[in-house]
C-alpha cells in the first residue's frame, strides 16, 4: 500500500467521523498575526504549541530557513496577502537552531540532484542563465543574522506598512525555547 492510499483512507474515516468540526475557523487569523518559519519537521506540532496557538490564530507560511530570499517571491507575495487580504496586523519570522537549510551545500546538492537523473547540461543552461546555484544553494552561517536579513527584506518591501511590527525570533527545535532577535514593536517606535 503507498503512502497516498494511507492518506486517502484516514481521510475519508476523518471526514465521515465529522473530525474536522474540532479544526473549524475561518480563513481570518484571531490573533491577527502571520508567521514565517521554517518547515523542519520538528516544528510542525511544537511550534504552535510553544506559542501557544491553536488553529485559526495566525497564518503560518513555511519554507527553508524561514527566509525572505527574494523580496519579489512566492514568500513575501503571501506574507503581503495575509497582511492587505486577511487582516494581519503582525509579522514573525521565527528561524531555529539546527536548521537543515542553514547547512546546505551546493557541491553536495548537486549532485543528489545528478543522482536522480537531471543531466549537467540542465544545470548549466540553468547557470548559463543568470541562476548563480552555487550562491542559491548555499545555506547560512548563523540563524540570528538570516533572521534579521528576512525581518529588514519584509520591512523595507516598498508595498509593506512601516507601522506593522515585524519581529524576530529564534526557537530551540528541542525545547521549544523563544529568543528575541527583533522585537519589531521596539523598530517601529525607534523610526
Amino acid at each position: 500500500m503507498s503512502l497516498l492510499q494511507d492518506v486517502l483512507e484516514f481521510n475519508q474515516k476523518f471526514v465521515e467521523e465529522k473530525k474536522y468540526e474540532l479544526y473549524e475557523t475561518s480563513k481570518f487569523p484571531d490573533k491577527k498575526m502571520v508567521i514565517l518559519s521554517c518547515m523542519d519537521t520538528r516544528l510542525v506540532e511544537l511550534l504552535p504549541h510553544a506559542l501557544n496557538l491553536r488553529n485559526g490564530d495566525v497564518k503560518i507560511v513555511k519554507n527553508a530557513g524561514a527566509l525572505v530570499s527574494h523580496p519579489f517571491g512566492s514568500i513575501m507575495r503571501s506574507i503581503l496577502v495575509a497582511i492587505y487580504e486577511l487582516q494581519a496586523d503582525e509579522v514573525c519570522v521565527i528561524g531555529h537552531h539546527d536548521c537543515g537549510a542553514g547547512k546546505l551545500q551546493a557541491e553536495p546538492f548537486l549532485e543528489k540532484v545528478r543522482a536522480k537523473g537531471i543531466s549537467d547540461e540542465v544545470i548549466n543552461t540553468i547557470e548559463y542563465s543568470g541562476m548563480d546555484l552555487k550562491k542559491w544553494l548555499t545555506g547560512f552561517d548563523s540563524v540570528e543574522e538570516t533572521v534579521q536579513h528576512s525581518v529588514e527584506t519584509i520591512r523595507n518591501h516598498p508595498l509593506f506598512s512601516k507601522d506593522t511590527p515585524v519581529h524576530g525570533l529564534v526557537i530551540d527545535p528541542n525545547t521549544g525555547k523563544l529568543d528575541v532577535v527583533v522585537n519589531g514593536y521596539e523598530a517601529i517606535e525607534n523610526n
